[in-house]
Formats: structure tokens, C-alpha cells, sequence
């Protein structure tokens, strides 16, 4: 039975394409993106994560995969959103500048160890290269999460996941399927590393 809606079977097909060629380019970063969160987290450090619109809300639903649970419930992990108070966020936009409001964050709430992740389908958004740039200046390990190009990002960063795809929307729903792929596998590598279950995922 054909869609009532135009484009919408084609736009479900290409996100199934994009999903599979995500899996084939993107699961070495991932991985190493993950155990970059596991150390971190045996090491009695955090994640820090911060993006702009969409890419805010996935950096929300990441940290409330460590702090609530995946699966299982264990221990609550440490996992920060940069994008959830409204008056930090306005209070430094309004005072300072937009393109300041991750980085002030991380300056507070970040130390060496500390792992920053930065998303952003293009890859070049203001305040999020410069959040990455001032983590790195304090000795944070950093993660981006990106559209095929990588833009200003991929060259900054320890680990740069790079969804093949130009179309914004696209890499979102991507990001959300990896979103899982990275707790998950922050899971294996616990697992294999023989974590104490307390802080198994």
C-alpha cells in the first residue's frame, strides 16, 4: 500500500541506507568514542555534552542514558547536559555572547580527565568549536558528533563521528540510532575490561 504522504517512503528509505552506512564507517569511531567515556567514568570523571537545537536534545537524552539507566538499572554514571538551564544559557548570551555559553560552562564545571562532546550536523557551529577548543585547553579528552564533512570539528577533536550524510534531519535520526550504539558499547568495553557490575550499563 502506497503513502498517503509525498516523499515519506522515500525519506524512510534513505534513512535505512544511511543507518547501514553508518554502521560500516562509523563503528571504529564509535567505539573509540566509547571507551574514551569508559575511562573517563574509571577514572571518577565526566561527559559533558552540548549542541544546539536538535543536536541539544540529543545531547540531553545522552546524558539521561548515564545518569538514568540503559536495560538495566545500576549505578547512576556521570553525564552533563550543557543545554538545560535556561537562565545560564540566557545569562550568558545576554551578558557575554551566544558563542560563549558552553564554554563558560565548561570552565566551571569541567576538570582534566573530563570528556567533552560537542554535536553538530555541520560541524562548524560557533559555540560549539569553541566549547571543544577551550575543553582541550583544559585537558579534557574530546568527542564530536557530526555530518559527513566534519567541518572545523573533525580536526580538533580526539574522536570525530562523521554520519555520512549532508541532510540535517537525516543525521539527526542517525545520531539517535547511534546515540544507543554508544552506551552500548561503553557496555561491551566495561564487560571486557571486567568492570565491577556496579558500574555496568
Amino acid at each position: 500500500m502506497s503513502s498517503t504522504v509525498p516523499g515519506l517512503e522515500i525519506h524512510l528509505r534513505n534513512a535505512a541506507v544511511l543507518f547501514n552506512e553508518t554502521a560500516d564507517i562509523c563503528a571504529p569511531d564509535i567505539a573509540a568514542a566509547a571507551s574514551l567515556w569508559v575511562i573517563a567514568i574509571q577514572t571518577g570523571h565526566k561527559l559533558l555534552f552540548f549542541g544546539n537545537g536538535g543536536s541539544a536534545t540529543q545531547a540531553e537524552h545522552l546524558a539521561a542514558e548515564l545518569v538514568g539507566k540503559f536495560y538495566h538499572v545500576r549505578r547512576a554514571l556521570p553525564g552533563i547536559a550543557l543545554s538545560t538551564s535556561a537562565a545560564i544559557l540566557t545569562a550568558v548570551a545576554n551578558d557575554i555572547a551566544f558563542d560563549q555559553v558552553f564554554v563558560r560552562q565548561i570552565e566551571a564545571l569541567a576538570v582534566a580527565g573530563d570528556v567533552a562532546v560537542g554535536l553538530s550536523t555541520s560541524g562548524t557551529s560557533g559555540n560549539v568549536v569553541l566549547g571543544i577548543q577551550r575543553a582541550k585547553s583544559m585537558g579534557l579528552k574530546t568527542v564530536a558528533l557530526t555530518g559527513s564533512s566534519g567541518g572545523t570539528l573533525r580536526d580538533l577533536v580526539d574522536v570525530c563521528i562523521q554520519i555520512p550524510s549532508t541532510d540535517t534531519p537525516l543525521i539527526q535520526e542517525s545520531t539517535s540510532q547511534y546515540r544507543s550504539s554508544l552506551v552500548r558499547g561503553g557496555r561491551a568495553v566495561l564487560w571486557l575490561t571486567s568492570v565491577t557490575s556496579m558500574w555496568s550499563f
